[in-house]
């Protein structure tokens, strides 16, 4: 029997609701994970240790990887934080087993407008690798996921995966990402209400959820110290989806009252 192991994330937003360990590996082993996502969790800091994220509005410094920053301070002066990790083996069948909901809003000023899980638009980002994390292309600013092993991820990155409309959209069935290889997750679910699946690759350890952002979208990765909002998502490691499917009605109104909740909170907290 192998142990349980509790971690499953860098702070109180990522919680375990459910957990039963049997053999190792496929579907002998099972989670459950609640996880928030902040619009300053930045995929690009997945796994990278060996970096400290400076106060807002000072310089990054380092051997170059580092995220671009606004040339002076933003209302926000949101801080890039290191994203989320859940624990995995090789062959782990991750899915999301409640649609994800929330919004982000990644612009100057506190929001609205948020945007979904699945980011803003069906293309628009085309972002360069950093370290040993691929490019990403397709939705701006979406859920993202990152498989990685328990090295640093410095060098060597796989090539991007295109989820824009001519790649391989949102609408995919099933994924199998290399370690390393930044991909969308968005809300979870294809257009037509299928839970969608996403199998860690050999080696992987580790899952790491964020978001990808940049100037414009495109170029290299940053611009995280103007966003707010966050995103919930409820994961599960090798467990199916028990809720009706479809739920738009019910997404669109938990992602209103999410947003709302959200944004309080957050003038809130700015005040």
């Amino acid at each position: 029997m192998k142990p349980i192991d509790w971690r499953i994330g860098r702070h109180a937003g990522a919680i375990a609701v459910a957990l039963l360990w049997g053999v190792v590996g496929g579907e002998g082993r099972a989670a459950n994970f609640v996880v928030t996502v902040e619009g300053a969790d930045a995929i690009y800091l997945a796994g990278r240790t060996d970096l400290t994220v400076p106060d807002p509005s000072a310089p990054w410094t380092g051997p170059g990887d580092y995220l671009v920053r606004h040339g002076g301070p933003t209302p926000e002066e949101a801080k890039e934080s290191f994203p989320s990790v859940i624990s995995v083996v090789a062959g782990d069948v991750v899915r999301v087993l409640d649609p994800t909901i929330g919004g982000i809003n990644f612009f100057n000023g506190f929001g609205p407008p948020y945007f979904g899980p699945s980011g803003n638009t069906a293309a628009g980002s085309n972002l360069t690798a950093l370290g040993g994390l691929s490019g990403y292309a397709g939705p701006q600013g979406p859920l993202t996921g990152v498989f990685l092993d328990d090295a640093i991820p410095v060098s060597g990155p796989p090539s991007a995966l295109d989820f824009s409309p001519g790649g391989l959209g949102q609408d995919f069935l099933s994924l199998s990402p290399e370690i390393g290889q930044v991909f969308f997750i968005g809300d979870g679910v294809t257009s037509g209400g299928v839970f969608q699946e996403f199998t860690a690759p050999t080696g992987a350890t580790r899952l790491f959820l964020g978001i990808p952002d940049g100037f414009g979208f495109n170029g290299p990765p940053g611009a995280y110290d103007d966003n707010d909002g966050s995103y919930r998502v409820v994961i599960g490691v090798n467990q199916t989806p028990s809720i009706p499917e479809p739920l738009a009605i019910t997404l669109a109104l938990s992602v209103a009252v999410w947003s709302l909740a959200d944004q309080a909170g957050r003038r809130r907290r700015a005040s």
